[in-house]
């Protein structure tokens, strides 16, 4: 029986096409990524959009501004060697993604709403990413 790979998990630069999981989560990276740059657009420059309250990570809301463009740029180039099939896609994607999901946890008091969907959606990056993949079939 002749060696069969499943479409989309190839190795590290493959150049074949990806499906499944790893198109989901490049897709979802490509979203949240926006969503956090705008959230950073808004806190820099000084929008009255959320609350300050008395919080332990409490900080300006500048420098939170200035947390969520950042992790929000790194959310887009991960979605992009993500979706490109990049052998560093992959694992930047999901270390980004677990970066932005504390972040959006801290920022909770801030805008709960905003902070709980993006939260969602850095959890199924995280699952989409972390799933195993089979690169062969058994049983030659």
């Amino acid at each position: 029986m002749p060696n069969r790979t499943r479409p989309g998990h190839g190795g590290p630069g493959s150049s074949e096409i990806i499906h499944g999981a790893s198109m989901f989560a490049g897709a979802m990276l490509m979203l949240s990524g926006p969503l956090s740059i705008l959230m950073g657009a808004s806190g820099i420059a000084q929008d009255t959009l959320f609350s300050v309250s008395r919080y332990a990570y409490r900080f300006d809301l500048t420098a939170w501004g200035w947390i969520h463009l950042v992790v929000g740029v790194a959310l887009v180039v991960a979605g992009l060697g993500v979706l490109t099939n990049q052998s560093w896609g992959r694992g930047a994607g999901a270390a980004v993604a677990g970066i932005s999901l504390i972040t959006q946890f801290m920022f909770v008091p801030y805008y709960p709403a905003w902070s709980i969907l993006v939260m969602t959606l850095d959890l199924l990056i995280l699952f989409a990413l972390t799933r195993f993949h089979v690169g062969t079939s058994v049983g030659q």
